[in-house]
């Protein structure tokens, strides 16, 4: 075995051992571990083997490198969800469920080998000193930070609040290119409901992004805001590409929109403390009004507790694509030395009965994989109107709206940064542009967009070149190939060939959703940038369609009328 395994195999049961000593003392350790004989022993060797080996191995143990690697590989068998945190990484999982760090408040982005504002978030400190999406950070006080890594940028941008950090950026397209603010730090607080609103001039909208301990209170300001308003008469929930987060959180949102007394939520573990049923416990702000919530394959979590139960309550429709399938809840354990364990203590049943999670961790390949559950295996489960609705896989939508299929070309110009550097270009030469409800990419804008696009760095779709080209060598090697098949092929040949400038004004309106979103973000920031995007989305509209058609939302809520029997 080699020295590196044998340390870190020893480093990791000397762990072990010493957070299962310390967990049996605790009332929330697991009860099962003083009489699991096999555990018992387990520990037991890898304790005397620890003790030799401090005691006789010729060279030096690197205790803090071994630990974290044997640990990290520990988990590993488990589930992804089951995360050790050191002491220095504790405050990455507190900004997923608060949302807030001492820093700066703006969104980074890595870019040609260097570190850019990508987005200051509006109100925070970086916003109020005019920092610019598109700057390139060049020093964070004095350190030089061009080259370096973006994580090397952002811990030097974030801090204890009340403390000074001077930023020094280069901004393209203005004459005093180099400049520096003193930004004074403090506690970040990003929203996770970017933009909510009134569209249609009958439909509330509200985009959530994740679920943190002040979710619900944003959700709240928007369907009292709706509430208030008698124009409107049904509501969008977006819950698409929301990883979740608390599942308190979801509980006290469906609180708002479900009667009072409902369970909606129960979770079910190893330990008789992990069983907990969850209860709406609230007089709900809109019981009645008719409801469509938006999932895709990236939501999950709270996310998919809040959808879940919406649908086997009958309490509204979903649209969109299957969601991500994640069934799980996690704890977390304080450990020595200012650690943390975010281990998963039990599964979650939605109202209906039924368990989503996608992938039984317990049960691998043995290449060490996980299978998805194949539907063919999955349950059927009664929402309380009687629909049928299954397990096993995620939230399957009431109306399904298959994925936009966008080209290789507008990949190409994101990858490449074409769309952004020409929206830092255009704000720094525009003082202003309409709301985004009316802004629009005009035959002005989209002309100086084409002639901006570096042609040496965005390749164009080559398929109808390999397309014709596959047909010439399948022509030959069948024995079907001609002199007039061939100069046909040669004739269309120039047709499909690479044309950038062609391809773009071919694929205009995709591009100019892209390119408007992300000029519409330098003037109006996130919240603008969802508001116009609306515009586009076809999943929006099709949840349009069913609050403006009562009969539609009627039946896609009802179960399918049951066949009566012929009397023979």
């Amino acid at each position: 075995m080699k020295k590196r395994t044998i340390s870190i195999v020893i480093i990791a049961a000397a762990a072990v051992a010493a957070f299962m000593g310390r967990g049996q003392s605790q009332a929330q350790a697991p009860r099962q571990v003083a009489s699991d004989t096999a555990l018992g022993r387990n520990l037991t060797v890898f304790n005397t083997i620890t003790r030799y080996l401090a005691e006789t191995y010729v060279d030096s143990l690197r205790p803090d490198e071994a630990f974290e690697a044997a640990i990290g590989a520990m988990l590993n068998t488990v589930d992804p969800y089951t995360e050790y945190y050191t002491s220095d990484e504790r405050e990455n999982l507190e900004i997923m469920t608060t949302g807030s760090y001492g820093g700066i408040g703006a969104f980074v982005r890595g870019m040609n080998g260097d570190t850019y504002i990508a987005m200051p978030i509006e109100g925070s400190p970086s916003y109020k000193v005019g920092l610019k999406a598109g700057d390139r950070i060049l020093r964070v006080d004095t350190t030089d930070v061009t080259g370096k890594p973006t994580d090397f940028t952002t811990k030097r941008l974030k801090g204890d609040p009340g403390t000074t950090v001077r930023v020094t950026v280069e901004r393209p397209y203005v004459a005093d290119s180099i400049l520096s603010f003193d930004i004074l730090r403090e506690k970040v607080q990003d929203s996770s409901v970017p933009f909510y609103g009134v569209i249609d001039g009958d439909i509330g909208f509200v985009k959530l992004t994740s679920f943190q301990d002040k979710s619900a209170q944003e959700v709240r300001t928007a369907l009292e805001s709706f509430k208030a308003n008698p124009e409107v008469k049904g509501l969008i929930l977006d819950l698409r590409a929301n990883g979740g987060g608390l599942v308190t959180t979801a509980v006290d949102i469906l609180d708002m929109i479900l009667p009072r007394g409902i369970q909606v939520l129960e979770t079910k573990g190893k330990t008789p403390d992990s069983y907990k049923a969850y209860t709406t416990a609230h007089t709900p702000l809109l019981p009645d009004m008719p409801l469509v919530v938006l999932i895709d394959e990236g939501s999950a979590s709270a996310a998919e507790i809040t959808a879940g139960a919406v649908q086997d309550l009958d309490r509204g429709v979903l649209v969109g694509r299957r969601s991500f399938g994640k069934g799980l809840v996690q704890g977390t354990y304080s450990l020595p030395f200012d650690g943390l364990l975010k281990v998963t203590t039990a599964k979650y049943h939605l109202p209906s009965g039924r368990l989503i999670q996608a992938l039984d961790y317990s049960r691998r390949n043995p290449d060490g994989s996980v299978a998805h559950t194949p539907d063919s295996l999955a349950n059927e489960f009664k929402t309380k109107a009687g629909r049928t609705v299954r397990d096993g896989g995620g939230l399957t939508p009431d109306s399904i709206v298959s994925l936009p299929d966008y080209s290789t070309l507008i990949y190409n110009l994101v990858v490449e940064n074409q769309i952004f550097n020409f929206a830092t270009k255009y704000a720094a030469t525009h003082p202003e542009i309409a709301h985004p409800g009316e802004f629009t990419i005009d035959d002005e804008i989209f002309a100086e967009f084409v002639e901006f696009v570096d042609t040496a760095k965005v390749k164009s779709d080559k398929a109808g070149e390999k397309l014709l080209e596959q047909l010439r060598k399948t022509a030959g090697n069948d024995g079907f190939m001609t002199p007039e098949l061939d100069s046909a092929i040669d004739a269309m040949m120039p047709l499909v060939m690479p044309d950038l400038k062609r391809d773009l004004y071919n694929k205009r309106d995709e591009v100019a959703e892209f390119l408007g979103r992300e000029i519409v973000s330098r003037y109006y920031n996130r919240s603008g940038e969802e508001e116009y995007s609306l515009r586009f989305d076809e999943e929006v509209g099709v949840a349009r369609d069913i609050l403006h058609n009562p009969a539609l939302y009627r039946q896609l809520l009802s179960p399918p009328p049951v066949k009566k029997s012929k009397r023979k």
